[in-house]
């Protein structure tokens, strides 16, 4: 019976580390492929708290559309608030922000 209760636990974690794509992709946009992570932790963004932010020409942008918590844990050995990953993004900056239609996390 443990080893069946692990077996569902394992297969229960593995299905959710894997994230789909924010949106839904517009082949008439362009795609960009950002650097992404958390802006507090990686792109020495102002605030305390965590939050996704994209890297587009050079600046940093705090990502409305999507957030950290829709792309796994932030806090594994991957995620957002412990490395910088490259994604497929489509959106467009409105102000300070990046408002995403369409984000995808490439493998690392």
């Amino acid at each position: 019976m443990k080893k069946l209760f692990l077996f569902f636990f394992l297969a229960a974690f593995a299905a959710s580390a894997q994230t789909k794509p924010a949106g839904k992709l517009d082949a008439s946009k362009p795609v960009l492929e950002l650097e992404a992570s958390c802006g507090s932790c990686n792109f020495k963004m102002p605030g305390k708290e965590c939050y996704l932010a994209v890297k587009y020409e050079g600046k940093a942008y705090a990502v409305e559309g999507t957030g950290l918590d829709d792309h796994g844990d932030a806090h594994e050995e991957k995620g957002f608030c412990m490395a910088v990953r490259k994604a497929k993004v489509q959106g467009n900056l409105k102000g300070d922000k990046f408002v995403v239609s369409y984000f995808e996390l490439l493998k690392p």
